[in-house]
């Protein structure tokens, strides 16, 4: 006996319409800058704890903590920098 082969037909899904799918992506990129400002903000305020002696590392000479927030404060600049040169 021979099976009968079933070709189920393919349902074509309806895309939602462009407004939306534009409004999404819109507040996708929003949200990414938030997030990315953000960031750049805790960075910044870390390192200059650091730098001011207000945050510090136990059993860290201070010395070592100021390098450390300047690195931080140094390399989150240079970051950015590079971020927006990325993005022209």
């Amino acid at each position: 006996m021979a099976r009968k082969k079933v070709v189920k037909k393919a349902t074509k899904k309806s895309a939602p319409p462009k407004r939306l799918r534009s409004d999404k992506h819109f507040i996708a990129k929003l949200l990414r800058l938030v997030v990315w400002i953000t960031g750049v903000l805790v960075s910044l305020a870390v390192g200059s704890g650091m730098i001011k002696g207000i945050l510090y590392i136990p059993y860290i000479h201070a010395t070592v903590t100021w390098l450390a927030g300047w690195a931080v404060i140094l390399l989150t600049l240079s970051g950015v920098i590079l971020a927006i040169l990325h993005r022209l």
